[in-house]
């Protein structure tokens, strides 16, 4: 798990409001590859500058066996992208989604890739960004 503190961000992404993040390309064949790069900040740079400003844990890749997901957007039908990620699923690769966490947790990113591990029958991997306390100074 990684923490990461906001100052100047877009404000664009709320927890627990929606939102739809466009992600970088470079971002998105990482997340679909499933080779997410640490440190997950430094990764997820350009989708973290879009939250409010705040505090915040980053983890994963991880399972995720939480509550049902908030879709940022509507769920795709089962089209060309979901049956592509079912076969990586099939094969073994584990594409990731990205989940905002909070009261009812928010799927920012990786519609078609949770539509296909459901297909499956498959535990999602996601990483995680979920709100955290402020560090004390000591």
């Amino acid at each position: 798990m990684e923490r990461v503190t906001i100052t100047g961000g877009a404000g664009f992404l709320e927890l627990n409001t929606g939102g739809r993040a466009e992600l970088p390309q470079s971002l998105r064949i990482a997340l679909a590859t499933g080779q997410v790069r640490l440190p997950l900040t430094e990764t997820l740079r350009d989708l973290l500058a879009l939250l409010v400003d705040g505090h915040y844990r980053v983890s994963g890749p991880e399972r995720f066996e939480g509550p049902d997901l908030v879709p940022a957007s509507a769920w795709p039908d089962d089209d060309g992208r979901v049956a592509y990620y079912r076969a990586a699923i099939r094969s073994g690769h584990r594409p990731v989604a990205v989940v905002l966490s909070g009261t009812r947790p928010l799927l920012l990113d990786g519609h078609h890739k949770i539509s296909a591990y459901r297909a499956e029958g498959v535990t999602p991997s996601v990483v995680l960004i979920s709100a955290a306390r402020a560090e004390n100074p000591g």
